[in-house]
C-alpha cells in the first residue's frame, strides 16, 4: 500500500505525525520516504538471501569490526517534501566500537553509520532513487544498492546535497571492492 502527496510545509508535518502514529503490524515495514508511506510486506527467500550474503561477509571479512543491524529506522533528514523522511533500510551498518545500535530508540539519526544496503524488491525505483537521495543528504558515507531485477550490485559514496558523486556497478559475479573501514572485494556470486 502507498499513499502520496506533495505537502506544503503544514502538510508535510501532519503527514510526518500520522506516519508516525501507524503502528504497524509486527512483520510489515512503514516507511516515509519524499512524501509518500508505504507499507510492505516481509520480503521473499532469496531478498533474505543476498541481505545474509552481505551481512556475512562483512562480519567475515571487514578491516574494522562491524555490527549490523537488519531493518533499523533511520531517520533521514532535510526531505524535498516532508520535514523529515523515515527509511528502513535492509541492513545498517556502523563500526561496533560505537555501539551505535545500542540504547538507540526505533528512529534513529544516521549520525555514524558507514553503510546501508538494499537488495531491491517489489518497489525498485524506491531503492534506485528516492532512498538513496535521502540517504546521501543525510550524509551516510555509503550506499550498497543490490538491484535483483538488473542483475548488478552498485556502491554509491561521497554523499552530497542530491546524491551521492561517486558510483561503482558490477554485475553478479564479479567482485566489487568495498573502501575502508571494510577494505574487502565483495563476492557478489551468491546474489543471483
Amino acid at each position: 500500500m502507498t499513499v502520496a502527496c506533495e505537502p506544503t510545509s503544514a502538510q508535510g508535518e501532519a503527514l510526518q505525525e500520522a506516519f508516525l502514529a501507524l503502528g504497524t503490524p509486527e512483520g510489515v515495514r512503514a516507511e516515509l520516504i519524499e512524501g509518500e508511506i508505504s507499507v510492505t510486506m516481509p520480503p521473499d527467500g532469496n531478498h533474505q538471501h543476498t541481505v545474509d550474503a552481505v551481512v556475512t561477509q562483512v562480519y567475515r571479512r571487514s578491516a574494522t569490526d562491524m555490527q549490523c543491524s537488519g531493518n533499523k529506522g533511520i531517520v533521514l533528514p532535510r526531505g524535498a517534501l516532508c520535514p523529515r523522511n523515515y527509511a528502513i533500510p535492509d541492513a545498517t551498518f556502523a563500526p561496533r566500537a560505537l555501539r551505535l545500535f545500542r540504547g538507540a530508540e526505533p528512529w534513529m539519526p544516521a549520525a555514524g553509520v558507514a553503510l546501508v544496503a538494499e537488495v531491491t524488491s517489489a518497489k525498485p525505483d524506491g531503492d534506485r532513487f528516492a532512498k538513496r537521495h535521502c540517504y546521501a543528504r543525510a550524509g551516510i558515507p555509503r550506499y550498497l544498492l543490490v538491484d535483483r531485477e538488473k542483475g548488478t550490485v552498485t556502491l554509491f559514496e561521497e554523499p552530497g546535497e542530491t546524491d551521492y558523486a561517486e558510483s561503482h556497478s558490477v554485475s553478479f559475479g564479479k567482485p566489487l571492492p568495498l573502501p575502508e573501514p571494510f577494505g574487502f572485494d565483495l563476492d557478489t556470486s551468491e546474489f543471483a
